[in-house]
C-alpha cells in the first residue's frame, strides 16, 4: 500500500526544518560580525559548526534509529533544532556557538533518517519523493534567505531574524508526535538481532569504493552550497551591492535550485546516471567563472550556479538510496556520506574564512571553481549503476 497524504506532509515538514537555520545566517553575516566582534576566520568556523556537528553525529544516527525507532530519534532531533535555534538567538557569543552545535546535531540526524525514511516508505518512487523532499528543503532555504535582512531591519535585531525559524520545526515536531506509534507496535528488541543475521545489514560500506565516490560526490556539492550560501552576500556586499539586493540574489540562487532540482529527478530514472551527474556540475564551473570574471553579470551567474546546486543535492541524496538495495543499507550509506561529505564543506568553509581574511571576500569563488572542476570525477563515478553491497566487487 502506498503511503498516504500523511506520511508525505510529515517528511516534508521534516525537509522544510533542514536547511533554513542555516541559510538565513548568510545574508546577516556582517551584522553578526559587528555585533558579537568576530572576524572573518571567526565568521567562516561558525559557519563550520553545523557541517562539523554533522560530520561527528551522522555515523551514529544509524545505531541510534536501530535502538530508539527513525520516528523517535526524528522527533529528538527536530526538538534539537528548535532549541538550538532559539538558545543561538540569546545575547552571549556562548549561546550563540552552542546553539549553533545544537542545532546542527538535530539536523544531522534528520539529514541521515530521511533518505531511509523514504528508501523504506517510497520504496518504487525514490527519485520523485527525493526530488520533492530536496526542493521543499530548498525552498525553506531559500525564503529564509530572502528575508532574512528584511527582517533584521523590521525587527531592528538579527537574533530576532535567527529566532523565527525555531517555528518551523516545532511544528515538525508536534507533527511526528502525533504520528509515532503506540509503544506496543515498535519492533521488538530482538528485531535488530534478526535484522543483523542479514549479510546485507552488516555491509561495511567503508570499505567500499562505490560508497566513497558517493561520498565525495556528497561532499563536493555541499561545499559549493555552503560557501556560496555563506559568503554570496559579502562578496556582492564589496561591488556595493546592498544587504538586501545580495539577499535576493541568495534567494534567486536557491529558487532556481528548487525549479532544477525537480526537472532533474526525471533523468535519474535511468539505469545509469553518471552523465546526469556530470551536466549537472558544469554550470557550477560556469557560474563561478563567471562571477569572477564578469561580476557584472552576476544576476546570470547565480542562475546559472542555482541550477547546479538545487540538482546536486538531489543528485546526492538519489544516490544514498539507488547505490543501496535496503533501506538498513541506505542508513549506513547516508550516516557515512553525509558525516565525511560535510566534514569536507566544513574545511572548505574554513578554508573560505581564511582565505576572504587574507585575500579580501571575492577570493572565495575561486575556491567554488576549483571544487566544481574537482566534483566532476565523482559525478562520473558515483552515478554508475550498482550497489554499494554489491557481492560483485566491479559494483562495489
Amino acid at each position: 500500500m502506498s503511503p498516504g497524504f500523511g506520511a508525505v506532509a510529515a517528511v516534508l515538514l521534516v525537509a522544510a526544518s533542514l536547511r533554513s537555520a542555516i541559510t538565513v545566517v548568510g545574508p546577516v553575516l556582517d551584522q553578526i560580525g559587528a555585533a558579537t566582534g568576530l572576524g572573518h576566520a571567526a565568521l567562516g568556523l561558525l559557519g563550520a559548526v553545523p557541517l562539523l556537528a554533522f560530520a561527528v553525529v551522522s555515523p551514529m544516527v544509524h545505531v541510534m534509529a536501530a535502538r530508539f525507532s527513525p520516528e523517535s530519534s526524528l522527533i529528538v532531533a527536530l526538538a534539537a533544532i528548535t532549541v538550538g535555534t532559539g538558545i543561538r538567538s540569546v545575547p552571549g557569543n556562548g549561546f550563540l556557538w552552542c546553539g549553533t552545535a545544537l542545532l546542527g546535531a538535530g539536523i544531522a540526524v534528520g539529514n541521515v533518517l530521511v533518505p531511509s525514511i523514504v528508501k523504506r516508505d517510497f520504496a518504487g518512487q525514490v527519485q520523485l519523493m527525493t526530488g520533492v523532499y530536496a526542493a521543499v528543503m530548498s525552498g525553506m532555504a531559500a525564503i529564509a534567505s530572502g528575508l532574512a535582512a528584511p527582517l533584521a531591519r523590521w525587527t531592528g535585531s538579527w537574533r530576532w531574524a535567527l529566532a523565527c525559524w525555531a517555528a518551523v520545526s516545532a511544528v515538525a515536531v508536534l507533527v511526528w508526535i502525533l504520528r509515532r506509534r503506540p509503544t506496543g507496535t515498535e519492533p521488538p528488541a530482538g528485531a535488530v538481532s534478526a535484522a543483523a543475521e542479514n549479510p546485507s545489514n552488516t555491509v561495511n560500506v567503508w570499505a567500499s569504493a562505490r560508497a566513497w565516490q558517493v561520498t565525495a560526490f556528497m561532499g563536493s556539492q555541499s561545499c559549493s552550497f555552503y560557501v556560496l550560501v555563506t559568503w554570496l552576500p559579502s562578496v556582492e556586499a564589496d561591488r556595493g551591492v546592498s544587504e538586501t539586493t545580495s539577499g535576493i540574489y541568495l534567494f534567486v540562487y536557491q529558487l532556481i535550485g528548487i525549479i532544477a532540482g525537480v526537472f532533474v529527478a526525471v533523468p535519474l530514472r535511468r539505469r545509469q546516471q553518471s552523465g546526469v551527474a556530470v551536466a549537472i556540475t558544469v554550470p557550477m564551473v560556469v557560474g563561478s567563472a563567471g562571477l569572477i570574471a564578469l561580476p557584472a553579470l552576476a544576476p546570470l551567474w547565480v542562475i546559472v550556479a542555482g541550477v547546479s546546486s538545487g540538482c546536486g543535492i538531489v543528485v546526492a541524496l538519489a544516490f544514498i538510496g539507488l547505490r543501496s538495495s535496503e533501506h538498513s543499507v541506505t542508513a549506513r550509506l547516508s550516516g557515512m556520506a553525509q558525516s565525511v561529505g560535510y566534514l569536507i564543506a566544513a574545511l572548505a568553509l574554513l578554508g573560505a574564512g581564511l582565505l576572504a581574511g587574507a585575500a579580501g571576500d571575492r577570493s572565495v569563488l575561486w575556491l567554488v571553481l576549483a571544487i566544481g572542476c574537482v566534483q566532476l570525477v565523482p559525478a562520473w563515478l558515483a552515478g554508475r549503476a550498482g550497489f554499494v553491497d554489491s557481492v560483485s566487487p566491479r559494483q562495489s
